[in-house]
């Protein structure tokens, strides 16, 4: 029979290894568990006209062939920001279909719930203009995001992969995840983004790259905002139907 201080350790270390592991619960979710609500946006990505009052920000072009929106930075100049212009709800699902055309070197983020700090649009234009520099969107003085890198193969850091979920201002960390868009592939995939107020989920087609929730202690939980597609100078990638709905609880 076990020595009542053994039956103790054990039981210690039982309790040590559950408040280690946390909520198993947030991370068994799957893509089944949540459900689409009403559509509250869509678009095609596939013509000029699609993307009139979008805003680029840094030297980055669009083009749009075969129902696609390219993207890239003409001779590699510099990083870029492509913003849409609705102001999304504090939770939702957004889904995107996205294609690498150049697997040498990328990095692939998207911005979100992105909005002035007393609650101003990110376009305010009292706010200092803006041109893909990363710590604009970082570590600005006059809004907060989150941000989720994806894909990740920069030339800067050669094939990291691996997935990061980051609260701006202050990049900071919040969460290392799984490695997102493989950095040689060239199929097309299907990027779904969830917030469900607090929770934050990704996936690349039906595999979950992010799953994290904030707990607002060090910065309030950041609610409705704007979303944007971000790429640094050596990414081609090319964009088609982007789609955001309201969760349905």
């Amino acid at each position: 029979m076990p020595h009542k201080k053994q039956i103790g350790f054990l039981n210690g270390w039982v309790l040590v290894v559950f408040l280690l592991a946390g909520s198993p619960v947030r991370s068994q979710y799957t893509l089944d568990d949540f459900k689409k609500g009403e559509l509250i946006y869509q678009n095609s990505l596939s013509s000029k006209e699609d993307i009139k009052g979008w805003v680029m920000e840094g030297p980055g072009v669009t083009e749009f062939k075969d129902g696609w929106m390219n993207m890239y930075s003409p001779g590699e100049k510099f990083h870029h920001v492509l913003w849409c212009p609705k102001d999304f709800p504090g939770s939702f699902m957004a889904q995107w279909e996205l294609q690498n055309l150049k697997t040498d070197a990328g990095l692939c983020i998207i911005f979100f719930a992105a909005k002035g700090n007393k609650g101003e649009s990110i376009f305010d234009p009292s706010f200092p203009k803006r041109d893909g520099t990363f710590s604009q969107y970082t570590k600005s003085d006059y809004f907060n995001n989150y941000h989720i890198s994806y894909y990740a193969n920069g030339r800067d850091n050669r094939e990291r992969e691996v997935a990061h979920l980051r609260k701006n201002k202050g990049f900071e960390t919040v969460q290392v995840g799984e490695p997102g868009i493989p950095i040689r592939s060239t199929a097309i995939h299907k990027m779904t983004l969830i917030k469900d107020d607090a929770h934050i989920v990704m996936f690349v087609d039906d595999r979950k790259i992010i799953d994290w929730t904030d707990d607002g202690k060090k910065q309030p939980v950041w609610q409705d905002g704007k979303m944007g597609f971000r790429q640094m100078q050596w990414t081609h990638f090319r964009y088609r139907n982007f789609k955001v709905w309201e969760l349905q609880h």
